[in-house]
């Protein structure tokens, strides 16, 4: 049996997280906001303009248009700077074991982020190669908890959703995967993604019989 694997990239295949929350940071703290991790969580699997537009509403700040874009492409730039310097040792553990098992079972593989600069970080870290169909933030027009993202790589995939397999870190994208009938694997904190299929700390906890087991297995 086929089946069709999409995964996320923050958080999943590397830890860009850390400079998401550096950046994003540095921003509101150059409007006078404070910003803890645990705001950062919020804005995971959440796009650029609606994570400036939080960051905006819980300092309770009203910018500019102008402004808004100008700090949107600030916060880019600072990522950019972040991320041009990522290389293999960035792969979180246990990633690849998991991808090269799943191309030598002939299993098909889609990134589904929200990232703009997915297809440039999977370049740095030397993983690119390893997908059949890349989906990111250049592809997509709604945000996770949409489906969008994942239902645009299952068609890439010629698959059907109930045979599509996601891994995701955030609440948004395993509420994305529910919502488009895929099994949904989180990856972290278990009270956190209590609403995923399967929880795992990380890909160290995964087994080659539990891949095996979802190619036989279809969402209900």
């Amino acid at each position: 049996m086929k089946k069709a694997f999409i995964f996320d990239l923050d958080g999943v295949i590397v830890d860009t997280a850390k400079y998401h929350f550096m950046a994003w940071q540095n921003l509101a703290n150059s409007l006078g906001i404070s910003f803890s991790k645990e705001q950062n969580e919020q804005l995971k699997g959440v796009s650029r303009v609606q994570s400036l537009e939080k960051i905006l509403d819980w300092g309770n700040k009203t910018i500019s248009e102008e402004e808004f874009t100008r700090l949107l492409s600030e916060k880019n730039e600072e990522y950019l700077k972040y991320i041009s310097k990522m290389d293999t040792t960035e792969i979180l553990p246990d990633v690849p074991r998991i991808l090269d098992y799943l191309i030598s079972k002939r299993q098909r593989i889609a990134l589904g982020s929200a990232s703009k600069n997915a297809r440039a970080i999977l370049e740095k870290v030397e993983l690119y190669t390893k997908f059949h169909t890349i989906v990111d933030g250049t592809n997509v027009s709604k945000a996770k908890p949409d489906p969008e993202v994942f239902l645009i790589g299952a068609k890439e995939l010629e698959a059907s959703p109930e045979n599509c397999i996601v891994f995701e870190d955030s609440v948004a994208g395993i509420q994305a995967a529910n919502t488009a009938n895929m099994i949904s694997i989180g990856i972290g904190d278990k009270e956190v993604l209590h609403e995923a299929d399967y929880i795992f700390k990380n890909f160290t906890e995964i087994t080659e019989e539990f891949i095996n087991q979802l190619v036989k297995t279809e969402k209900a």
